[in-house]
């Protein structure tokens, strides 16, 4: 499809004109600095009828002359205008979600409660390693990333880009977004990116270990803009609760630690979504699975218009009048004069 993405500069078209018109009518007045004068004769239409002689007829030369000088107005006008080419993409979309994952990067991310080879790894180490392996698998979902701690800040937009996705996954580290934990916020900033794509697909898996204790958006009132924008949640309690160990400056120590599973539930159970308690590794895979096992949605096709730049063309055709009146400027050709 061709179009014009300045139409509007086809206004200048007709200016040469109305400053031809303008300056005849100007020179008719005689100028400001004119002076009038008047002839009496008795027979005054005599007079005139005399000394009437007909205007001369333009030359060939002149009439090639003014062709070449509109050409090259129009021509310019015409890329001025930025002609292109607009090319339809379409977009097509095979069944599936638009998931954002929401991971917790909070200080308590480092209890030491999950076990590898009879080797202690860190609830951040086993949470990215299964996000990992997740987002390989979605093939034909759109994957986003958000990381909270005191706020929530978005990693990774909606994207097909599961390599980029998965490379945010491994650079994510703990307290890299606060020591807090904003459950609300989080939740919020996924209702906001995911409100925008075709309803019905709208997934917000969201992965905690503790309580909500910063941001300034309470997780219930989230959870309830959630269910107005059709968003589901499925919330991911991860961790053991009581006595935990962690290390603190390379020393071992315990802490206590709880999960608000209330209000996870509840935040699930508002937007139609499900809550999953995760104590190891094995639990995290087994709720993926679940998730898998939900029904998916056909998303709506996408067509975008890509614009080719057309403006050259008309440039280089007024190339070709502006050489011919560089070497005709009066209307005959430009000729070498002869030397003394």
């Amino acid at each position: 499809m061709f179009d014009f993405a300045w139409p509007w500069f086809a206004l200048l078209l007709p200016l040469p004109l109305l400053v031809r018109r303008w300056w005849r009518a100007r020179d008719a007045d005689g100028g400001e600095d004119s002076t009038r004068l008047t002839l009496r004769h008795p027979a005054l239409a005599r007079l005139q009828a005399a000394f009437a002689t007909s205007a001369p007829r333009p030359t060939l030369a002149a009439r090639l002359r003014l062709g070449a000088l509109w050409a090259v107005w129009v021509l310019g006008v015409l890329a001025l205008m930025n002609p292109r080419w607009l090319e339809a993409h379409t977009e097509q979309h095979s069944p599936g979600y638009d998931l954002m994952l929401a991971v917790d990067g909070s200080r308590s991310m480092e209890a030491l409660d999950f076990s590898s080879g009879n080797r202690q790894i860190t609830r951040m180490a086993v949470v990215k390693g299964v996000i990992d392996r997740f987002i390989a698998a979605r093939e034909n979902d759109r994957i986003g990333l958000i990381l909270f701690g005191d706020q929530a800040y978005l990693l990774a937009p909606l994207t097909r880009d599961r390599a980029a996705v998965r490379t945010m996954v491994r650079h994510i580290a703990t307290r890299m977004a606060g020591d807090g934990t904003a459950i609300g916020d989080a939740i919020g900033l996924a209702v906001k990116k995911l409100r925008e794509r075709p309803p019905g697909a709208r997934v917000l898996i969201l992965i905690t270990d503790g309580e909500n204790t910063s941001g300034t958006l309470p997780p219930r009132t989230a959870a309830e803009l959630a269910r107005q924008e059709g968003v589901r949640i499925y919330a991911i309690g991860v961790g053991s609760t009581g006595l935990v160990p962690f290390r603190e400056n390379g020393v071992l120590q315990y802490a206590n630690m709880q999960i608000d599973e209330p209000l996870l539930k509840s935040i699930a159970q508002v937007t139609g979504g499900a809550y999953y308690r995760a104590t190891d590794a094995a639990a995290l895979d087994a709720v993926y699975r679940q998730i898998d096992r939900l029904q998916r949605t056909d998303a709506e096709p996408r067509t975008v218009l890509v614009p080719t730049p057309l403006y050259r063309w008309p440039l280089a055709l007024a190339l070709l009048p502006l050489a011919w009146l560089g070497l005709h400027p009066d209307g005959n050709r430009r000729r070498r004069e002869a030397r003394p």
